[in-house]
């Protein structure tokens, strides 16, 4: 009954994702009947209280900014893993070569080649692949509010902070 009620919900309020509406049929099937109602009512009185409060867009310097600072943690980050699997690598090589190696690598071809493990792949990808616009628009209100709300406060010191711990990163986690 419950997720006959769900459906209407549903078909009335048609939301622009349906990653929403996997994680309202994931999460209402696994509740009790009397906790989903409550929550269906958390769900939507939150839904008019954040769709009631405008959030300004960011200016396009606050996000190019954002999207350096982004990227060069990204490199740093891949230059990083690609040291520890340079240092790593004879000793993964000599682990593969030994028993417990060969029996650990026969399992995961054998779940990589299982349908379910496939399935789960794809309908994370897909999952994946529909939530980045929806955390790309999150991303920029929350950018949005910080300019608005903290930026006057903190602002001067939140770029001197990240200045002086770029000086150490670069000798700790360098981006090149």
């Amino acid at each position: 009954m419950l997720k006959c009620q769900l459906w209407k919900i549903i078909r009335i309020y048609r939301t622009e994702s349906s990653v929403l509406l996997i994680f309202f049929l994931f999460f209402f099937t696994f509740v009790t009947e009397m906790h989903a109602k409550y929550a269906l009512a958390l769900i939507l009185a939150l839904q008019v209280s954040v769709s009631l409060c405008e959030i300004p867009d960011p200016p396009q310097e606050l996000v190019d900014k954002y999207n350096e600072y982004k990227g060069t943690f990204y490199k740093r980050l891949l230059n990083l893993l690609s040291q520890a699997q340079t240092a790593s690598g004879p000793m993964v090589e000599q682990a593969s070569q030994d028993g417990r190696g060969q029996a650990v690598r026969e399992y995961a071809e054998t779940l990589q080649a299982k349908p379910e493990f496939q399935a789960f792949v794809k309908v994370a990808t897909a999952l994946g692949e529909e939530a980045s616009p929806l955390v790309d628009k999150a991303r920029l209100k929350l950018l949005g509010a910080y300019q608005a709300y903290l930026r006057p406060y903190v602002g001067e010191w939140l770029a001197d902070t990240i200045t002086e711990a770029k000086v150490y990163l670069d000798k700790v986690m360098p981006a090149e």
